[in-house]
């Protein structure tokens, strides 16, 4: 029976690094986009001016390098998720031409980095444990 959860254990996790990889491609890719004048016209919507573009892209690459970093993965999936909630509520409530169709991708994100984020809950819990002891 134990090599079965072993074996079923090493799968879940060999999903979880690909779900992994998969998502930190994509967020590179958003996070330089974000340095391109593509979006400046939606970030000119959101009104906090166009620092906050290079600042969200930033955060993005930060988090999709984190989400390849054993040790900080499960925290970096969290942040991001929480990124992508932001990005949820910003699309639906002060982009212009926003609404539930243009906050779809982020919340399809932001499951897929909790998904991430539940499965690697021991990378995240780890250092609240040293600071208990």
């Amino acid at each position: 029976m134990s090599e079965q959860t072993s074996t079923a254990a090493k799968i879940g996790n060999i999903v979880v690094w690909i779900l992994q990889i998969v998502l930190a491609w994509q967020f590179v890719m958003n996070g330089y986009a974000l340095f391109t004048d593509q979006f400046v016209a939606k970030f000119d919507d959101i009104g906090f001016g166009q620092w906050f573009r290079y600042f969200t892209g930033v955060l993005e690459i930060a988090t999709a390098i984190g989400l390849l970093i054993p040790r900080i993965c499960g925290l970096a999936a969290l942040a991001l998720a929480g990124i992508m909630g932001g990005a949820a509520l910003t699309e639906l409530f002060l982009v212009t031409n926003g609404g539930f169709k243009a906050a779809t991708m982020p919340i399809i994100f932001m499951v897929w980095a909790l998904v991430i984020a539940v499965y690697r809950r021991e990378q995240i819990l780890r250092p609240l444990k040293l600071v208990k002891s």
